[in-house]
């Protein structure tokens, strides 16, 4: 356990602060992705019944109120279903953008690292591996949570679709 610890502490220095921020940002945004698929497996059956029966119980439903109503609830329903799926994807879209942010700092060690050691090979690896490993970081969370938010979207959709054409207009 303690190796593993040091392995995940050593590629943590080698890439910089800014790993530490896209671990941040990854965490954050997988917490995200598993409330999400939560919500689908224990909340969004109570959130359809309740917008069915509250559309059910209408005694009338062709009425231009009827259809406000109606506009309403899948409106009310659709905010509960899509939740958290924005923020998902502002994660996503984060996650190499924190990269080239990595990118740039370690490119900044490296030119100050020929600065003042006159181009050592040695100084310059550690800005190098600084440089690219946030890169390669960001583009793998950003990759991971594009895959599940894309998921996630088609689900959230799919269900939108399914609760409008259940609320039927016809009496």
């Amino acid at each position: 356990m303690d190796r593993i610890y040091l392995t995940i502490m050593g590629f943590m220095e080698q890439g910089g602060d800014v790993l530490w921020f896209i671990a941040a940002l990854t965490f954050f945004m997988w917490v995200l992705i598993v409330e999400r698929i939560v919500y689908f497996q224990s909340e969004h059956k109570d959130v359809v019944r309740t917008a069915t029966e509250a559309w059910e119980g209408r005694p009338e439903r062709k009425s231009w109120s009827a259809h406000q109503v109606r506009e309403k609830l899948i409106s009310e329903a659709s905010s509960s279903i899509s939740g958290t799926l924005n923020l998902i994807q502002t994660c996503v879209m984060l996650c190499p953008l924190l990269g080239l942010l990595g990118t740039v700092t370690g490119m900044i060690a490296v030119f100050d690292a020929m600065a003042t050691q006159g181009g050592n090979a040695r100084s310059m690896a550690s800005g190098v591996s600084q440089a690219t490993i946030p890169t390669m970081a960001g583009m793998i969370a950003s990759l991971s949570g594009l895959f599940a938010s894309t998921f996630l979207k088609q689900k959230v959709d799919y269900e939108t679709e399914m609760l409008e054409d259940h609320l039927t207009l016809d009496h």
